[in-house]
């Protein structure tokens, strides 16, 4: 039953109970009883406005509960002239103005936070009190190369992304950094806040793809000089002094040395070789900026398999070729794009045992190039490892292929990717603009 209810009913049955004692009192007596009965009316009509007075500030509270509830802080009450009920209204005025700049300064907090995330050139995943994405920055899309709607409301554990995998590992407060492609790098850090009393995770992912390939290129490249410098600087006398004995007769008049003669051939030979293999590595470190000029895509790949039909045909691998026939021109330095397309198509062709093909094929629509190999694949363990240098799956290389491929692609511009995406398929793309 509600107080306003009781209230009346109080006041009905003191006002009837009165009536009734003063109807037996003064029975006998009209004029007393005439006096009673306007009393009971005065107290009937105060007892009125004192309910009005008391409901009054009662109506204004529901009231401003109901504008709280519905979180509209620009309600406000005029004061009455009525001290108790001027005093509840100035402080319900005076909460709903620290209500209303609370709310407002929460609002420019949350609009700068959002400005923040999506601006920031850290990747940020936030997740939901249970590991669900809740919500994904556009640095972090791009990283991950997928859309929203692919990742929000899915839980971090069920993605397929490999940097998922790792995310799922670290602990709140952990930092690891992760190479995914050979080529990629990311630092990845978790952290959490507390949000209405619960703790919720947030990811950030920073991009140190450019720093680690520049300090990988910078060490490199001082420890190829060196070792070139000292090569060079032993082989040339030591081939110099071997050609004059080699060429100086009266050290070979009247005596059998066709051995020697021969095993000095072989030492100078070994040299050149050694010689060719530092000069490689010289070249990887001496490539020049790009060339740009207009090139003919199809032109340039017709070029590559020509080069390497001799080889294929050897291994008995197919060359295949799908490629629009209207011709497609981009900006490129021939004599690198052609060297990296040869260094691919190499790696393709030696990779397969047996029969195989290794085929070309481009996507206008996405601007991309796709050689795709029937070959063994790439191991888990050897993509992320696979354009480090001086790294090779082959037993007696080099290392120099595909970072030479690496740093013609930086060199250019162009995004490239190089996985096995199912058994017997492995592509390299690279997507020119």
């Amino acid at each position: 039953m509600k107080l306003r209810t009781k209230y009346i009913l109080f006041v009905l049955m003191l006002h009837l109970l009165t009536l009734v004692l003063a109807w037996f009192i003064f029975i006998d007596n009209k004029v007393y009883f005439i006096i009673a009965e306007a009393f009971v009316l005065i107290s009937a009509a105060i007892a009125i406005q004192l309910y009005r007075q008391l409901v009054l500030p009662i109506k204004m509270l529901m009231q401003g509960i109901e504008a709280i509830k519905d979180k509209d802080f620009n309600v406000k009450f005029l004061t009455t002239g009525k001290l108790e009920v001027d005093v509840l209204i100035n402080v319900y005025n005076q909460m709903m103005d620290e209500l209303r700049t609370e709310r407002t300064r929460q609002e420019q907090q949350h609009f700068f936070l959002e400005k923040l995330i999506h601006t920031s050139p850290t990747g940020i995943i936030i997740l939901d009190f249970d590991d669900r994405i809740q919500q994904v920055n556009p640095k972090a899309l791009q990283a991950l190369g997928t859309d929203e709607k692919a990742l929000v409301g899915e839980l971090i554990g069920e993605l397929n992304h490999p940097i998922f995998s790792h995310i799922k590992a670290l602990k709140s407060g952990e930092t690891t950094v992760v190479k995914l492609d050979g080529i990629n790098s990311f630092k990845l850090q978790k952290s959490h806040f507390i949000d209405r009393g619960f703790s919720r995770n947030f990811i950030m992912m920073e991009d140190l793809t450019a720093e680690i390939l520049a300090a990988e290129k910078k060490v490199y490249g001082k420890v190829i000089r060196m070792m070139a410098h000292e090569v060079n600087n032993t082989i040339g006398p030591v081939n110099s002094i071997m050609q004059s004995a080699m060429k100086t007769d009266q050290l070979w008049q009247g005596h059998d040395f066709d051995l020697i003669k021969d095993a000095l051939q072989v030492a100078m030979d070994r040299n050149q070789n050694l010689n060719l293999f530092m000069r490689n590595f010289a070249d990887l470190v001496k490539l020049p900026s790009a060339n740009k000029q207009p090139v003919v895509l199809q032109k340039l790949i017709g070029s590559v398999v020509k080069l390497m039909a001799i080889r294929a045909g050897e291994k008995g691998v197919e060359l295949l070729i799908d490629l629009p026939e209207a011709p497609i021109t981009i900006l490129a330095d021939e004599q690198q794009l052609e060297q990296a397309f040869i260094n691919i198509t190499k790696n393709a062709i030696e990779a397969i045992e047996g029969k195989g093909s290794v085929s070309f094929a481009i996507n206008l629509k996405e601007r991309k190039l796709t050689i795709t190999d029937t070959g063994k694949g790439i191991s888990a363990g050897q993509q992320a490892n696979l354009f480090t240098p001086f790294f090779s799956t082959k037993k007696d290389g080099q290392g120099i292929g595909l970072t030479l491929v690496r740093e013609i692609m930086l060199n250019h511009g162009f995004e490239f990717s190089l996985k096995t995406v199912v058994e017997g398929q492995t592509e390299f793309v690279v997507w020119w603009g």
